[in-house]
């Protein structure tokens, strides 16, 4: 299993990097460098690819080394992965002598296997670059092989540049690659990069626009213990953030906005979850307070932009006022986005997720607990979903009190409430009966989405209301919109009051799988 930290760093920085103390003190050596030229191999259609899995050659002085990697996980920049090597003779995959080294019966076998696979593979990237490697030997023991890469990825007369660091777990807890990461951060811009070198080849090959991420599904091992189910759902959500980052600094689809806004949503409420057993460090709790701060906003005039105000558009087609306020909103709205993808780019951001990477690597929560709550952190993760969401459920009913009557503030309180039960929901939904968890969680979506539809009004109104004091030209633009958007108030709210009443009316599921 390869485990190594990618950061990108600014070639600008380079020298800054060479002369970092952080070498010095812990290198057990004079630097090595040598000239790595890899081609990455595939099917016409892509076949490895589509099946996560990356197929190359590499030159390292005369050798040729053929190396697979397929499947693991990325989080915060930390990529973990089976890898698999061995030496070849000439220029192309030697696949009975990888098969040699995989498991037999194994998915990666099978689709090594695959009948053909050697005949329909040819070249399809290649990536040339110079490697600068440090052996570190930290206090702790740990031993990290630092490599700088400075060169570039090459399809055709394409290229892109390569400029990262690559900090490789040799002996020791993962742990101590974030803290090298973290002080190297205190005077380097670096960011955390969860797109591979053979990522970035493909992108070159066949470009395309990112697709908004949503949350991967869970199946969660009935064996896991509450500590280490806390670690699989921050990593979930740690990989819906990241994988609508691209999409979010440099694209324009609304979608990756929203996508890594729930992702962070979620993240928060899995720490609001675990709270009891597990706190997070305050600097932690501060800067994903600042990030929520710059992904709402930058979301909320999206909402106005390119939803609101375009369902009243089409009450009153021919209406200008309306286009004028919606291209004026759009305006506002690419002002927050352009806000959201600096926050993305910053120094701040990375340190964010380096920290939350050390955090969750290293169990540093551990640290300022005794023998007790250490002891809790052995619970059974399925005892703990079951009691949890069955307090969620019973704060929900409480919530839900004269729904009939309810104003804007506590229909918005039944909107949180809602979604911290469907996102428990969501979470645990392995651990409890098909047939009882599933209309709980379809129930609870439909519930959460009018909720949700109702709060876009309130926001709507409030958004209007600023443009309005702000521009007193468009105030007459904002009236006409509110009056649209308030002829569906009284439909919304019978919605929500039969979607709540199919929700009361299904029993939490009672028992774990």
């Amino acid at each position: 299993m390869e485990i190594e930290l990618k950061l990108l760093l600014d070639p600008v920085d380079v020298n800054r990097f060479r002369r970092h103390p952080l070498l010095k003190k812990h290198a057990l050596d004079k630097p090595q460098s040598r000239q790595l030229n890899s081609i990455y191999f595939d099917t016409p259609e892509l076949y490895l690819k589509q099946n996560h899995t990356a197929l190359r050659i590499r030159q390292v002085g005369r050798r040729l080394i053929q190396t697979c990697k397929s499947g693991g996980r990325v989080a915060a920049g930390l990529h973990q992965r089976p890898e698999w090597e061995s030496e070849v003779s000439g220029a192309k995959p030697d696949l009975p002598a990888l098969l040699g080294l995989i498991e037999a019966g194994s998915a990666v076998a099978r689709l090594m296997s695959a009948p053909a696979l050697a005949e329909r593979l040819q070249p399809i990237f290649t990536t040339q670059f110079r490697r600068t490697i440090w052996l570190l030997r930290l206090p702790s023991g740990a031993e990290i092989e630092l490599a700088l890469d400075q060169g570039e990825v090459i399809h055709g007369d394409k290229t892109i540049p390569i400029s990262e660091i690559e900090l490789e777990l040799k002996s020791g807890d993962s742990a101590s690659l974030f803290d090298v990461a973290l002080e190297l951060q205190n005077s380097l811009p670096l960011r955390a990069a969860n797109v591979s070198k053979a990522e970035r080849g493909y992108g070159l090959h066949s470009p395309q626009t990112p697709e908004a991420v949503k949350a991967l599904p869970l199946s969660l091992s009935p064996a896991l213990t509450l500590e280490q189910g806390f670690q699989v759902l921050m990593h979930n959500c740690l990989a819906q953030i990241q994988g609508n980052e691209d999409g979010v600094m440099h694209g324009s689809d609304p979608e990756h906005l929203h996508q890594m806004r729930v992702g962070l949503r979620r993240l928060r409420a899995t720490l609001s979850l675990f709270k009891k057993f597990i706190q997070a460090p305050p600097e932690i709790a501060v800067q994903l307070r600042w990030l929520a701060g710059v992904l709402g906003p930058a979301r909320d005039w999206e909402v106005l932009a390119a939803s609101t105000l375009n369902d009243a558009a089409r009450r009153r087609p021919h209406e200008p006022q309306l286009e004028h306020l919606r291209q004026h909103t759009a305006g506002v709205a690419g002002k927050h986005r352009h806000a959201a993808a600096n926050a993305l780019a910053s120094r701040a951001y990375a340190r964010l997720l380096l920290s939350l990477g050390s955090w969750l690597e290293g169990r540093r929560w551990r640290q300022q607990q005794g023998a007790e709550q250490i002891a809790a952190l052995s619970m059974p993760l399925k005892k703990f979903a079951r009691s949890k969401l069955l307090k969620l459920q019973k704060k929900l009913l409480e919530r839900a009190k004269g729904i009939k009557l309810q104003g804007p503030a506590k229909r918005h309180r039944l909107r949180i409430a809602a979604k911290k039960v469907r996102y428990a929901a969501e979470f645990f939904e392995s651990y409890f009966p098909f047939k009882r968890m599933r209309p709980y969680v379809q129930a609870l979506s439909e519930l959460q989405d009018l909720l949700g539809v109702s709060n876009d009004r309130n926001v709507a109104g409030s958004l209007l209301q600023q443009i309005a004091e702000q521009r007193p030209e468009l105030e007459p633009h904002c009236d006409l919109a509110l009056s649209l958007l308030d002829e569906g108030a009284r439909l919304r709210t019978s919605k929500i009051r039969r979607i709540w009443r199919k929700f009361a009316e299904l029993a939490p599921p009672a028992r774990p799988a």
